[in-house]
């Protein structure tokens, strides 16, 4: 009797025992279970970096004061699309090279090349109905370089200037070729010149006119070099509108002095070249221009490479001009009827 009463003591105790083990393992569980998903997202994240709201990289841009320029670090490049104008999508992969195009034959010879290039830089690829050179309506006022922009009121610069809102950047200065400037200026657009002569950092001159101590290259200064050790103060364009806070030019001037290619491939790989409206360059041809290397024939399939580029990227050649003022030299040879120095508009047909 005694031990059958000690059995069910026993048996009793047992499942006691059992039944506590379970109810803690249980309690284990939920509480491991609960805070794993507590901490899941914000592992998530920290990986992925800090999510901002939606509308952080979307906002306008505040349009300078008539006596003042406020310059605002951006900290992102990702743009939205406001007014008809695209901007630049921080997702797109990061180039390193252009796309080469394909030989112009077989041989590789100069010659074939440079008839291709020429003819290319030489014909216009869309019409536009109302050219303006120098900012001036009358035609015959001109002088200087015929530095021509497309007022045809299908794309979007004559409505930035009727609205107050078209900004110009004028790259490679000269004191006898700023009528441009200074026209457009008086036509209501907000320009900035790049000098890095100047002894300021910014002067403001007159009601839409700005002097900036820089120089635009293809690359940024060293951050090795201290900044008294450099000749000049250079950056690429990409950085400068991000410091000055514009995220679109509406006219881009350029006269680089041989330099315009390797910008202009900095512009096409970093996808600056989508924040222009309409892009004037004058391009020289009496030499390769600076690191750009290779033979004859190598260097000229460079050049039309990038204007096929510039062509895939939607900017339609709409003015050409030969100026016969300068040598008639290519490559450093007196052939193919060329001239060393060329001046050429590009509309963005996106911004229509």
């Amino acid at each position: 009797m005694l031990g059958r009463e000690v059995r069910l003591r026993w048996r009793a105790c047992s499942l006691r025992l059992l039944a506590l083990c379970l109810a803690v393992f249980l309690c284990t569980h939920f509480s491991a279970e609960l805070k794993r998903k507590q901490l899941s997202p914000v592992r998530l994240i920290g990986k992925g970096q800090t999510r901002k709201p939606e509308g952080h990289n979307r906002r306008m841009e505040e349009l300078p004061s008539k006596r003042q320029v406020i310059y605002v670090r951006r900290s992102s490049r990702t743009y939205g699309r406001q007014g008809g104008i695209p901007r630049r999508d921080i997702l797109k992969p990061v180039r390193w090279h252009i796309d080469l195009q394909p030989w112009a034959s077989s041989l590789h010879s100069l010659n074939e090349e440079a008839t291709r290039f020429l003819q290319y830089i030489t014909k216009s690829q869309i019409v536009c109905s109302r050219l303006v050179t120098n900012g001036l309506t009358d035609q015959s006022e001109n002088t200087g370089k015929p530095w021509t922009v497309c007022l045809d009121d299908k794309f979007s610069l004559t409505h930035q200037i009727r609205n107050k809102q078209c900004r110009v950047y004028s790259l490679g200065l000269g004191e006898d070729d700023n009528i441009f400037d200074f026209n457009m200026a008086s036509r209501g657009c907000e320009v900035h010149r790049f000098d890095p002569s100047i002894r300021s950092a910014h002067v403001h001159e007159g009601e839409r006119l700005w002097y900036h101590r820089l120089s635009v290259d293809w690359r940024d200064p060293n951050p090795a070099i201290a900044t008294h050790q450099l000749h000049t103060n250079t950056k690429k364009l990409g950085t400068i509108l991000n410091e000055f806070g514009h995220w679109k030019i509406d006219v881009l001037k350029a006269d680089m002095e041989s330099a315009e290619w390797k910008i202009l491939e900095n512009l096409i790989l970093e996808g600056t070249v989508e924040q222009v409206g309409q892009l004037i360059m004058e391009i020289h041809l009496h030499w390769p221009g600076f690191e750009v290397s290779g033979n004859d024939s190598s260097v000229v399939r460079y050049w039309y490479s990038l204007f096929k580029e510039l062509e895939h990227k939607d900017f339609k050649l709409f003015y050409t001009y030969k100026d016969l003022s300068k040598p008639q030299m290519f490559l450093k040879k007196e052939v193919f009827n060329a001239s060393s120095c060329y001046i050429l508009s590009w509309v963005n047909t996106r911004w229509m």
